[in-house]
């Protein structure tokens, strides 16, 4: 059984809310990310994604909104203890490619990814995952 703290992406900088999308998008240029977990008073209140960024402010003109302004706050996360398997089952289930993973004092220690799943060798866990994600949600739009 491989544990998610055996193939996540550790020592994940964290922004805070009140920074500007400016900020985050120069600290996913410099991590090489596409997600910035948010950060304020010691506890985890959301998650930013560069998609955040352009659909939540850019596209609407919105050129100084802060971080807070287009986060993700209901944060879905894992801890580091926990079954790849499970948790990329978790990931297809919640249709999302990332997760925040804690310790068991509930503090962040990394991210795990649908690609440092695949990179693992977990092959099965990340095309099931995949396969979650890629499904459309009921109502959705087809594109």
């Amino acid at each position: 059984m491989m544990r998610v703290s055996e193939v996540m992406t550790p020592n994940v900088q964290l922004a805070a809310p009140d920074q500007s999308i400016m900020d985050a998008a120069k600290m996913m240029a410099d991590a090489d990310c596409g997600a910035l977990p948010v950060g304020e008073n010691d506890r985890l209140v959301g998650m930013v994604t560069d998609r955040d960024i352009v659909v939540r402010a850019l596209a609407q003109g919105k050129t100084d909104s802060t971080i807070r302004d287009v986060m993700t706050e209901s944060i879905e996360y894992c801890f580091e203890d926990d079954d790849i398997d499970d948790v990329a089952n978790r990931m297809g289930d919640l249709q999302v490619r990332r997760l925040p993973v804690l310790n068991n004092d509930k503090r962040l220690v990394g991210i795990l990814s649908l690609g440092d799943i695949a990179i693992a060798g977990a092959d099965q866990p990340a095309t099931d995952a995949l396969a979650g994600i890629s499904e459309p949600q009921p109502g959705a739009p087809m594109h």
